[in-house]
């Protein structure tokens, strides 16, 4: 990583402004939106992170060290670049990477890193790479993290760590930090990420090591030293966003008695408000990846905006879950996925469709184990990578079109058909078309039920309490009474062992009185 550029070819490092008014900006492809959330399509320059010309190669003789800081803008990275400063006499590099999140103008975002003190603030354009990257490998496992998150801010870590990483080694920098608390995943994510692709980078984590231990403390810090921050104190909210959707938690979310409050969601309308008609959609993959929407051939991420805006239209996407984070604490998080929900639904339903049954029953746990890996923070580890190996070849036929249904809250697939399809009508029809051999079924049973029957006769021979036993009408295949009667064979040995040193003792006192 230090001697290539870390965007891919198709991707460049953009260290120029993004002039945008709006939330989230869309991508160009997108053509609707939901009416709450305005934006302007997005604009970009040839410029190159790695041409910038403002910041020498290292620091020269007596410069002060330097760091680069994953910066978002909001009131903990915000208040890191003062602190840095202060504590640790750094100069910092601030890196801001756009990855489809919410946002007023990353513009905005440099011109407040560099307001803080700064030395510079890079913008990098990731959202290229995160689809192609990483969010089609999360497709390809159908990630979800306890089957219900689909993994939104653990994907995005490893590639923002990975910017971090290029820019240290691109200007000499001999510490990264990250404004990650010292209870959440998100530190464990990213520092792993770090060390595994230098293990000599020295990590600052400034929320660990700080004395502001609330978030109304961080304010206070943050106004005594002039430096605006976007939450107030009237709404704590912490959240992180991306192309793949919103993660929301703080705040009377802490409660996980209390409903969300309505004001939380700005990816999704209410489902009671959706459209009272339903929406279907067409998707088309090829290898796995979606393609073509509804006859419009699109790339990933356009594919990712514009079922973003459809799914959220009608309300579909939300999740309120207790989840069980890395350091052992239950967390109560809410997040706002439309389209990494529906695009996983749709890729499930094709799978069906063309694995193999044995492929598809063995990638269930793959998909689980892959998902624990990357919300652990272990994306560069290489039981990822191996995992990630077992994935690709099984989407190498994963293609054909879904049908889906959007309607008030839901997504429903309604209709699948592929090349690949597995799916023999003959076998799976009841009518007279049927060509399955029904007296073929006979044998099998025997076969299948043979090692199954085999243990049963043993343990009712054995008298052992088997599950088809009636303990409380005591009838079954059991002739010894309920399972709390059956004596273990080791009591039964012991108990005949007993009763024959009784037989002895008593036949020797009879022989005794007799002969008195």
């Amino acid at each position: 990583i230090a001697q290539e550029p870390c965007a891919s070819s198709q991707t460049r490092l953009h260290a120029t402004p993004f002039h945008r008014k709006a939330s989230r900006a869309p991508h160009k492809e997108t053509q609707k939106q939901l009416p709450t959330r305005k934006a302007t399509p997005m604009t970009t320059t040839n410029s190159s992170l790695h041409d910038a010309p403002q910041i020498s190669a290292k620091p020269a003789p007596g410069e002060k060290e330097r760091c680069v800081l994953a910066y978002s803008g909001g009131l903990d990275t915000s208040v890191c670049i003062k602190w840095l400063q202060e504590e640790y006499d750094l100069d910092v590099i601030a890196v801001v990477g756009d990855l489809g999140q919410e946002h007023e103008g990353l513009e905005k975002i440099k011109q407040k890193a560099l307001k803080s003190g700064a030395l510079d603030c890079l913008v990098v354009d990731m959202r290229e790479t995160f689809a192609k990257e990483y969010l089609a490998k999360a497709l390809a496992a159908n990630a979800m993290y306890e089957n219900k998150y689909p993994l939104v801010s653990a994907l995005s870590r490893p590639l923002i760590a990975k910017h971090l990483v290029a820019v240290a080694h691109q200007f000499g920098a001999k510490y990264v930090a990250h404004g990650c608390t010292g209870k959440g995943n998100d530190q464990v994510r990213f520092e792993a990420s770090i060390l595994m692709l230098d293990p000599d980078i020295e990590i600052i984590a400034p929320v660990r090591e700080w004395d502001l231990h609330t978030r109304s403390e961080e304010m206070e810090w943050a106004q005594a030293h002039g430096i605006e921050v976007p939450t107030t104190k009237k709404s704590p909210y912490s959240i992180d966003d991306n192309l793949w959707g919103r993660a929301i938690e703080c705040g009377v979310l802490e409660d996980p008695w209390m409903e969300p409050p309505t004001d939380i969601y700005t990816m999704t309308v209410d489902p009671t408000e959706a459209p009272d008609e339903p929406q279907y959609v067409e998707l088309e993959f090829a290898r796995g990846l979606p393609y073509v929407i509804d006859g419009s051939q699109k790339s990933f991420l356009g594919i990712i905006y514009a079922l973003n805006e459809i799914a959220g239209k009608h309300g579909y996407g939300r999740i309120d879950m207790i989840e069980n984070r890395l350091g052992g604490v239950k967390s109560r998080e809410c997040y706002e996925a439309p389209g990494a929900l529906s695009l996983i639904q749709a890729h499930k339903a094709l799978e069906d469709l063309v694995l193999e049954r044995e492929v598809l029953h063995f990638k269930l746990g793959m998909e689980q184990e892959w998902a624990k890996c990357v919300y652990n923070g272990q994306w560069f580890s290489p039981l990822k990578e191996a995992v990630d190996a077992f994935l690709a070849s099984t989407q190498r036929c994963v293609a054909g079109t879904v049908k889906l249904k959007f309607y008030k809250g839901s997504c429903t697939v309604v209709g699948r058909k592929s090349a690949y399809s597995l799916y023999d009508y003959a076998l799976a029809t009841y009518d007279k078309d049927d060509s399955f051999d029904h007296a073929a079924a006979k044998g099998f049973i025997q076969l299948q039920t043979l090692s199954a029957k085999t243990w049963a006769s043993n343990r009712r021979q054995e008298g052992a309490p088997a599950e088809l036993f009636d303990a409380q009408k005591k009838v079954g295949p059991l002739t010894k009474g309920a399972y709390e009667d059956v004596t273990p064979v080791w009591k039964q040995v012991a108990e005949a062992e007993n009763a024959a040193v009784v037989e002895e003792a008593e036949a020797a006192l009879q022989g005794a009185a007799e002969k008195a």
